[in-house]
């Protein structure tokens, strides 16, 4: 599958060096240029590739948006419309500014992305985890017991499709329900940085 990745930061890198393991074709862009990501694509040995952000947004089949939630609005909407598109961002005010819709509990930081992309079809997904704990903590589907991956989304297709690559870099996906469900899974909630094994994540979205 072609994956396209825009933001390189700890997430968006560790997915990049996952996907490409797990042997997909991966291009990854950030907003300072494709020059600056050598360091990245020479570690990886020619497996992914670097690009600008617009044409890691039309490469992919997939496209994994992990930016800063207070630059969503410069990720290019139209190369992604009716693509599947990963949210891993959270809403952090100190770093974001603040968004009332937000700060209200009116909506959520995936709800103003998918608005923002229009015609894509989102999911959210990645944004639990520590970094170094996605990069160590995938483990073989044969395992006894593997770390969960909440996914939400409002496209059952596109929740399919992600819960596939999930399973391949070694989670177990648990469907979260829709984008608005999605706020279970933000910071300050009980499955936010939570590490819990796939059952022990559907027992906690199933608590009241």
């Amino acid at each position: 599958m072609r994956i396209g990745i825009v933001g390189t930061g700890h997430v968006g890198g560790t997915l990049a060096r996952l996907f490409s393991k797990a042997g997909h074709e991966v291009v990854v862009a950030n907003s300072r240029g494709p020059e600056t990501l050598r360091g990245l694509t020479e570690e990886l040995d020619g497996r992914v590739r670097a690009a600008t952000v617009e044409e890691a947004a039309r490469f992919g089949e997939v496209v994994v948006v992990s930016v800063p939630f207070g630059r969503h609005t410069e990720v290019p909407a139209d190369p992604m419309s009716g693509k599947t598109v990963i949210d891993t961002g959270n809403y952090y005010p100190e770093r974001d500014g603040h968004y009332p819709e937000l700060d209200e509990g009116r909506t959520t930081s995936s709800e103003l992305l998918q608005r923002h992309l229009g015609g894509a079809r989102l999911v959210k997904t990645f944004n639990t985890m520590r970094w170094d704990h996605l990069r160590e903590y995938g483990r073989q589907s044969s395992a006894m017991q593997r770390y969960g991956m909440p996914v939400s989304g409002d496209d059952v297709d596109a929740k399919r499709r992600v819960s596939a690559l999930i399973e391949q870099v070694g989670f177990e996906p648990v469907d979260a329900g829709g984008l608005a469900d999605g706020r279970r899974q933000q910071p300050g909630s009980p499955l936010y940085l939570a590490d819990l094994t796939g059952g022990e994540l559907h027992e906690r979205l199933g608590a009241p």
